[in-house]
């Protein structure tokens, strides 16, 4: 089975003082489990790029250290550099590598954005999938003044609101968290010290530009020679070699060569693989020949989901069994509509069908993100229980972690009873009005959602029962037991829909 693993690749506003950025590597090594893959430090941008990668839940708490570390010791203020930045830790994307999807990676990064704002004060803003708006999905948009910009903005311009955190900045900056596929960054050094070339061939190759897809790239000065510095946001669509053969020839039409090029961290294997497949001319060559991926084949045996949930482990657990449920509920909704979509039958409600399979899509990517976002919440509450208790000072440290981290394990499966409820009235609609051929595959998501709710109505009760905040447990249960009622009444009418249209006995 695949083993499940993300990447984190935080970029830090610091790259003249090692031992800074050896506190921050301290502090992300020091979360068992944790795999540091490289470090690229650059003097000239004034810039460090830690790659490290593990399991989601491990990853998230490694990043959260770093920015903690970093926000300690960077001030902004005192920090100049050829990169363009907002903060100390100015972006940490997340990646899914291997048995995690990216929408397990967006919900990892609201999580995180939330713990950094709230523990720490930072100003947090969602980029690329995590965004919660278009004009924040590419990171130079909200980039774009750098520091001294949003300094003068932020708390003014409603524009420049973070999604998590205060309006406001310190000496830390703001951080761009996000989620989003694998991305090189990757630069070609010139054989002239005429930065004017190097803007010229990025203003040429950049997409923004009207150059090559899924490219971004900069001319800079840079150890004293001209660099593009490029961005491949997708190298699957505009592969390594097609970028480095437009600079090539617009190299050739300036009078000036590629000296050398440089990757910033790390790149997919895949990404060399077409890189020599194209220039060796190897047309009949199959990925399976690399060495390397055939014998990570034959030893991958990483647990499923299934088997860590029977696993003798705390995490995962009940509630990300809820939301993994609730996941599937989704599907089958997804699955029923888009059967009635496709047959012409029923074509009077073919757009209210493709509308709910679009609902349907968004509640399965947020459930499934959900399972991964509870084993979080959970794994935070044991964090907490642990922590000294021998002075006041630790006792009331102590006390209010407890407390901040059963909210979030009891907030994560409510949020979990909202969708799935939500679910379960997609899944009546589509058994009232869908494809009748399916609908006893919107029964089954019925009763899916019907038992997501339960569990994590579960989670909820033992976790309201735990908190002091006795105010706000109280209205967590008053909306799970709405969200009951409502879930009974959507539940009776899909019995009743099962037996009229597929003659089911209720």
């Amino acid at each position: 089975m695949t083993r499940r693993i993300i990447e984190c690749i935080p970029n830090f506003s610091e790259g003249r003082h090692t031992e800074v950025i050896d506190a921050i590597e301290n502090a992300i090594v020091e979360v068992p489990g944790i795999l540091l893959l490289d470090r690229h430090i650059d003097a000239d941008h004034n810039r460090s790029v830690v790659t490290f990668a593990g399991s989601p839940e491990v990853v998230a708490q490694a990043a959260f250290s770093s920015i903690k570390v970093a926000a300690e010791l960077i001030d902004l203020d005192h920090h100049q550099g050829e990169h363009p930045r907002i903060g100390a830790t100015d972006v940490v994307p997340f990646v899914p590598i291997s048995g995690v999807t990216i929408a397990e990676c967006v919900a990892i990064a609201h999580a995180l954005g939330e713990r950094v704002g709230d523990e720490l004060g930072i100003p947090v803003y969602l980029y690329e999938k995590a965004a919660t708006r278009p004009d924040r999905v590419n990171l130079e948009n909200i980039r774009r003044g750098e520091y001294e910009g949003l300094k003068e903005t932020i708390g003014v311009d409603p524009d420049k609101t973070p999604d998590y955190g205060p309006n406001y900045l310190g000496t830390a900056g703001a951080t761009v968290i996000g989620a989003r596929h694998p991305l090189i960054a990757f630069n070609v050094y010139l054989s002239t010290d005429d930065v004017s070339i190097a803007k010229k061939i990025a203003r040429a190759i950049r997409q923004s530009s009207g150059g090559l897809p899924f490219v971004k790239a900069l001319g800079m000065l840079v150890e004293g020679r001209a660099q593009v510095s490029m961005n491949l946001t997708d190298f699957t669509q505009t592969p390594v070699f097609r970028v480095v053969e437009a600079i090539r020839d617009e190299a050739t039409r300036h009078g000036v060569t590629i000296h050398h090029s440089e990757l910033v961290g790390l790149i997919p294997q895949s990404a060399l693989v077409d890189s020599a497949q194209w220039y060796l001319q190897l047309d009949q060559f199959e990925h399976d020949q690399v060495l390397e991926t055939r014998l990570y084949d034959a030893i991958a045996d990483e647990p499923s989901f299934l088997e860590q949930l029977a696993a003798g482990t705390p995490t995962p657990g009940g509630g990300a069994a809820a939301a993994y449920a609730g996941a599937m509920a989704a599907a089958l909704v997804a699955m029923v509509a888009r059967l009635t979509v496709s047959n012409q039958k029923y074509e009077e409600v073919h757009d209210r069908m493709s509308q709910i399979a679009s609902q349907a899509d968004d509640l399965r990517v947020s459930l499934e993100g959900a399972a991964s976002l509870d084993s979080q919440a959970f794994n935070a509450v044991i964090v907490a229980y642990r922590l000294p208790k021998g002075s006041k000072a630790e006792k009331t440290a102590r006390s209010e972690a407890i407390e901040r981290a059963t909210h979030r394990a009891a907030i994560v499966p409510l949020q979990v009873a909202r969708q799935v409820t939500s679910a379960l009235k997609l899944a009546l609609e589509v058994a009232q009005t869908g494809n009748v051929n399916a609908a006893t595959d919107a029964g089954s998501a019925g009763a899916m959602a019907r038992a997501a709710l339960s569990a994590a109505g579960l989670n909820v009760r033992i976790n309201a029962s735990n908190v002091s905040d006795q105010e706000a447990a109280g209205e967590w249960l008053q909306e799970l037991a709405g969200l009951e009622t409502q879930a009974q009444a959507a539940e009776a009418q899909l019995h009743a829909a099962l037996k009229q249209r597929a003659g089911l006995e209720a």
